[in-house]
């Protein structure tokens, strides 16, 4: 289980620096954190959810983190807007005995994202292949 304070260095920003998180709730399958000292107008918050579906061989679970943060919009200077990024893993649990080739596939989502090939350095900057793929609709 994730600490209820989120606070060395478990999270940055584009800028590489920390980013603070606090939990807020808590329920059986899901957590929902709150950057600390947000402004009420702009929420930054961090979901965390589980679900099970399925018996035996046939049992898969969903799980998915998200960050949403609202802003106030460039163009008006007046709209908050939301921004929101996820990662969702969907495992065939039941029909697997380790976590080895679900932690496969998050490690190329991770690296995909953040990197840029023979790199070993974690790119915050958003430079990395997969991060350029959302930040400019690129295929």
């Amino acid at each position: 289980m994730l600490s209820n304070t989120l606070n060395t260095n478990e999270i940055k920003n584009s800028a590489g620096i920390e980013v603070e998180f606090t939990r807020l709730s808590s329920g059986e399958r899901q957590s929902e954190f709150a950057q600390i000292n947000e402004p009420p107008s702009a929420l930054h918050r961090l979901l965390i959810k589980h679900q099970e579906v399925g018996i035996g061989l046939k049992r898969r679970r969903r799980s998915m983190y998200r960050f949403n943060k609202t802003v106030v919009s460039d163009v008006d200077s007046v709209t908050p807007v939301t921004i929101s990024c996820y990662n969702v893993l969907d495992a065939p649990v039941g029909a697997l005995l380790t976590a080895a080739e679900m932690a496969n596939v998050i490690a190329e989502c991770m690296s995909f994202c953040a990197s840029l090939g023979a790199s070993t350095t974690i790119l915050y900057d958003c430079t990395g292949n997969g991060a350029k793929v959302l930040l400019n609709s690129e295929i």
